[in-house]
C-alpha cells in the first residue's frame, strides 16, 4: 500500500508547487495506473514517493512507514524502476544483481534463485557475465527491472518500464505486475502509453499542473463515458 497524504512539493523561492496537496491510496492488490502530461508532477510524485526528493508539506506511506521519518524501512518495501534504466555501467549483470540483494539485505541463495529466474523470463541469461557497458538500451532496462525485484518488495514502483523492452519481455512483466497484484501487493504503474495503461491497471489517476484532476477505476469511468481513456485524458489535460 501506498499513501500520499496532503502531499506537496514546492520549489525554488517563489513558492511554485510542482505537487500540491496530493491525497491518494494505492490498495494491496491492486495495479495502479499514474497518468500525466510532460511537466504535470508526474516525476515528482514518483520521486518523492521512492525518497529521492524531500516533501515539502504531507507524508507518504509504504506499507505503513513514512517515507520522511522512516525512510529505510519504508525503501526495503519499494522495488523501483526510474525511466531512465540508470545502473552501474562497470559491473557485469550478475555483479549488479549480487549488489542490488546485499543492499536489501536478500541472502545469497534468494539472489541466486531470483536472477536465475528472472534472467531467465528476460532472456538476459547468457549475458549477466559481460558488463552492462556492452549492453543495448533493452538489455539495461531489463537488468534494472530485475534488480529492483531481487528483493520481492511488497510495493512496485514503475516508471515507464516497458521502455526498450522486445514484445516478449513487456508481455512477461505485464504478467509479474498482475502475479504480484495477485497475491495482495500493491503496483504503481506510470506509463505514456495509454493503451497499456488501459488494458493492465485496475484504476487510474490522472495528474495535471500538480493537481490530481482524476481518479476511478477504469470499469467506471468507462460506464461515464463513451470515450476512450486516451480521448478521457486528452480533454482533461488539454492546455
Amino acid at each position: 500500500m501506498i499513501e500520499f497524504i496532503n502531499v506537496t512539493k514546492r520549489y525554488g523561492n517563489n513558492g511554485t508547487n510542482a505537487v500540491e496537496r496530493l491525497n491518494l491510496k494505492v490498495n494491496d492488490g491492486e495495479i495502479f495506473g499514474f497518468l500525466g502530461p510532460n511537466g504535470a508532477g508526474k516525476s515528482t510524485t514518483i520521486k518523492m514517493a521512492t525518497g529521492i526528493l524531500d516533501i515539502s508539506e504531507g507524508d507518504i506511506l509504504v506499507n505503513g512507514f513514512s517515507i520522511k521519518t522512516d525512510a529505510e524501512k519504508a525503501k526495503l518495501n519499494i522495488g523501483y524502476v526510474s525511466d531512465n534504466h540508470a545502473v552501474y555501467d562497470k559491473l557485469t549483470g550478475n555483479e549488479y544483481l549480487s549488489f542490488m540483494g546485499a543492499m536489501y539485505r536478500v541472502p545469497i541463495e534468494d539472489i541466486e534463485m531470483r536472477a536465475s529466474r528472472f534472467s531467465e523470463m528476460f532472456s538476459l541469461t547468457n549475458s549477466l557475465n559481460d558488463r552492462i557497458s556492452s549492453y543495448s538500451h533493452g538489455m539495461k532496462q531489463k537488468i534494472a527491472v530485475i534488480g529492483a525485484l531481487i528483493h520481492n518488495p511488497r510495493v512496485w514502483i514503475l516508471d515507464e518500464p516497458l521502455t526498450g523492452l522486445d514484445p516478449q519481455s513487456a508481455y512477461e512483466l505485464k504478467t509479474l505486475m498482475h502475479e504480484h497484484a495477485e497475491r495482495g501487493n500493491a503496483v504503481f504503474f506510470s506509463s505514456h502509453v495509454i493503451d497499456v495503461v488501459e488494458k493492465v491497471c485496475d484504476r487510474v489517476g490522472i495528474i495535471d499542473n500538480g493537481k490530481l484532476v482524476l481518479l476511478g477505476r477504469l470499469e467506471e469511468l468507462k460506464a461515464n463515458s463513451t470515450e476512450s481513456l486516451e480521448q478521457i485524458f486528452l480533454d482533461i489535460t488539454k492546455r
